[in-house]
């Protein structure tokens, strides 16, 4: 189905009714956006011959309110002197254009089946206040984690009236600072089920860290380039974009450490508004659809499927797609909304429709948890959304659904709290990616999956799950530190033990010999070479597999010391060098333990492993059975830049000076007897001259 109906397809959408009692005709500000009736919404049915065509005509549906949003927030000044000037100039234009694209889609539909009612109400769209926040309700997931009445209050002072009036952003459309709150000031919130099928299956796919990017949607709108209208991460299969046919995804590449998952997971990008210019500047679904920024690659990305409260999961079918969330949920209220922020060690505060300003040393948190619970028939419906549903809050799924792995997708960014006192021109805001007219706001985020485990591999998932085992790829990794434990800024290092010279033996001084018989020397003994012993982990080595961590950091939250904002296409900034981490196995404390490479960390985890796509060398589950024991890396973690290698001292074994002594004494006692004997041997020849 096509983008207008990414996200945001439901019989619980706003509809053309919602749009126009919440927006009345007199709402003319700089900060105005346009809201159109979501259509499909209405078209829960739409026979397979038809699709196609269909798609199409929705996607361009999406494509005319781009474009006459564009025409309105150009025309900010005419609009102010002249309350008609949106009417005539922008909404009834827009009606019109809508009004011939519902006419062909009622046409392909009534070629192959029933024609469609209603449609042709569905064509006109109002200018809404961009700073009013939709009406609140209860959220996708059933109510149990979206208190969506509960947020806003602590955003409301933040912005002290900054942007209103204005969309601001480094692109004109947002954010603003009304749309961020301190985590500090948000009540706990977040509830967390019990789980029957207790067990958890962790896939390990990067984050992004190759920059692949687009802004199709291979779900909402196949064969639509420019399908989404901003920009999407990819993780897992490397071949997801608007052309891809299934056979393509089922035979491309992964980045995931499991070959076995080529799936495919992808979000909006977020996006720093500090000015940078980025490779989609001056594209359709970038910079000219008001997606402006600096492109943030993760700091780690946590994909995690886990069991149902009430019932054993079954297998997800192959090629099943999920879309959760609502791209369209600033107009259309929150209905499908399922957007979650946080930060690391408050992630028992949840933010449905407000950006979080965390504190020091805390980094940005959003959580995905997809829909549950499968129809048991199809791998997609029309609207994307009727064939997978939430179980409630006591974890039944709807009559007729069967429970499935709940994939949990959880993406962590090393961005700092905006100053919203200047507008974000000290430290700038930041957003996600969204369709022009939703001006970024933190509720519209969403997500996509589309499931191409292997069969074998998606078995065993389900029997881990079922079985109450942790396992898989990235297994044991990426969890908060404990609610409401405040991240510590600045971590104390382990003082480093002082280095002691070792002794050397004194050379006992060398006489020049008389020039006589030489006696047969005998080769010293060479003493034998301690065994090495694998060097015990010291207290701040990486834990979970990590790399490495950036000060701030905590070990259990597994992050690693990138600082998240670089990305290989990105345009090149000038950084300095990165400095060595804490618990980089080059700079070891002390700098005489030997350089141990390719050996795992005592917790299981690869040590010298960094980003995504790359295997866990001697500690994966060699057979894909993942078994209870937690195996590889714990996350996906931003890859750190290599320290460059260099040549440590061999030292031999071990030991301390007192272990080298014992190895040397031997062969020193025996220099002393030769160097005696030629000093006896010297006088008796004088003696007898």
């Amino acid at each position: 189905m096509a983008a207008n109906v990414y996200a945001s397809a439901t019989d619980g959408g706003s509809g053309g009714d919602s749009a126009e009692t919440r927006s009345g005709t007199g709402v003319r500000t700089a900060g105005a956006t346009i809201d159109c009736p979501d259509v499909g919404s209405k078209l829960t049915s739409v026979p397979e011959q038809a699709r196609g065509e269909v798609d199409k005509e929705l996607a361009l549906l999406d494509e005319q309110i781009a474009k006459a949003y564009q025409r309105l927030s150009e025309s900010a000044q005419q609009v102010q002197q002249d309350p008609g000037f949106a009417d005539n100039a922008v909404v009834n234009p827009l009606k019109e254009k809508r009004a011939a694209t519902l006419e062909r889609i009622a046409i392909a539909i009534d070629r192959v089946g029933d024609r469609p009612e209603g449609l042709e109400a569905l064509a006109a769209c109002t200018v809404e206040d961009g700073n009013e926040a939709p009406a609140q309700g209860e959220g996708q997931d059933g109510g149990d984690e979206q208190p969506a009445e509960e947020q806003g209050q602590a955003g409301q002072e933040q912005g002290n009236g900054q942007g209103q009036g204005a969309n601001g952003g480094q692109a004109g459309n947002g954010p603003v600072a009304a749309d961020f709150a301190d985590i500090k000031s948000v009540q706990p919130n977040a509830n967390d089920k019990g789980a029957a099928s207790g067990g958890s299956f962790a896939t390990s796919c990067g984050v992004n860290e190759n920059g692949l990017f687009n802004s199709d949607n291979i779900i909402a709108a196949p064969g639509v380039t420019n399908g989404a209208h901003h920009f999407h991460d990819y993780v897992g299969n490397q071949s997801n974009n608007a052309f891809a046919s299934d056979q393509d995804l089922a035979k491309a590449e992964t980045s995931c450490d499991d070959q076995g998952d080529k799936s495919s997971y992808y979000w909006p990008v977020v996006r720093l508004q500090n000015g940078a210019q980025e490779q989609d500047a001056q594209k359709p679904g970038g910079g000219i659809e008001g997606n402006a920024g600096e492109i943030v690659t993760p700091k780690q990305v946590t994909l995690t499927f886990v069991g149902n409260p009430r019932e054993k999961v079954t297998a997800m079918p192959r090629l099943l797609r999920i879309i959760t969330g609502d791209a369209k949920s600033f107009v259309n209220g929150p209905a499908n909304a399922n957007a979650s922020w946080s930060c690391t060690g408050f992630e028992d505060r949840q933010l449905k429709d407000k950006y979080p300003l965390c504190p020091q040393g805390s980094d940005v948190v959003r959580t995905f948890k997809f829909q549950s619970c499968w129809d048991g028939r199809n791998i997609d419906s029309a609207n994307h959304r009727t064939h997978v549903a939430f179980a409630d809050a006591a974890g039944n799924c709807p009559s007729g659904f069967r429970p499935i792995p709940q994939l949990v997708q959880r993406i962590v960014y090393d961005i700092d709290a905006p100053s919203l006192q200047d507008g974000g021109r000290t430290t700038p805001l930041f957003a996600v990616d969204s369709f022009p007219e939703q001006l970024h706001k933190p509720v519209t985020d969403h997500g996509d999956f589309i499931n191409i485990f292997d069969e074998d591999l998606m078995g065993e998932m389900v029997d881990c799950i079922n079985d109450g085992r942790k396992c898989g790829a990235g297994a044991d990794g990426g969890q908060d530190p404990a609610p409401g434990e405040e991240p510590q800024e600045e971590p104390t290092k382990t003082p480093e033990a002082p280095q002691e010279e070792p002794t050397k033996t004194p050379e006992a001084p060398q006489e020049e010999p008389t020039k006589t018989p030489e006696a047969p020397q005998e080769e010293p003994t060479k003493a034998p070479e301690a065994p090495q012993e694998e060097p015990t982990k010291t207290p701040d080595a990486p834990q979970n597999g990590n790399g490495g961590g950036k000060p701030g950091d905590q070990g259990d939250d597994g992050d690693d010391g990138d600082d998240g904002k670089g990305g290989a296409a990105k345009p090149p900034a000038d950084e300095p060098d990165p400095e060595p981490e804490p618990g980089d196995a080059s700079t070891a404390p002390g700098g005489a333990q030997p350089e141990v490479k390719a050996t795992a960390s005592a917790d299981g985890g690869n040590a010298a492993e960094q980003g995504g796509g790359s295997k866990n060398g001697d500690d994966e589950d060699a057979d894909g059975l993942g078994d209870s024991q937690a195996v590889g890396q714990a996350t996906s973690a931003a890859p750190t830049p290599s320290v460059p290698s260099r040549t440590e001292p061999q030292a031999v074994g071990q030991g301390g000076l007192a272990d080298t002594g014992a190895q040397l004494w031997p062969a020193a006692a025996g220099a002393v007897l030769v160097i005696a004997g030629f000093v006896v041997l010297r006088r008796v020849r004088r003696s007898h001259m």
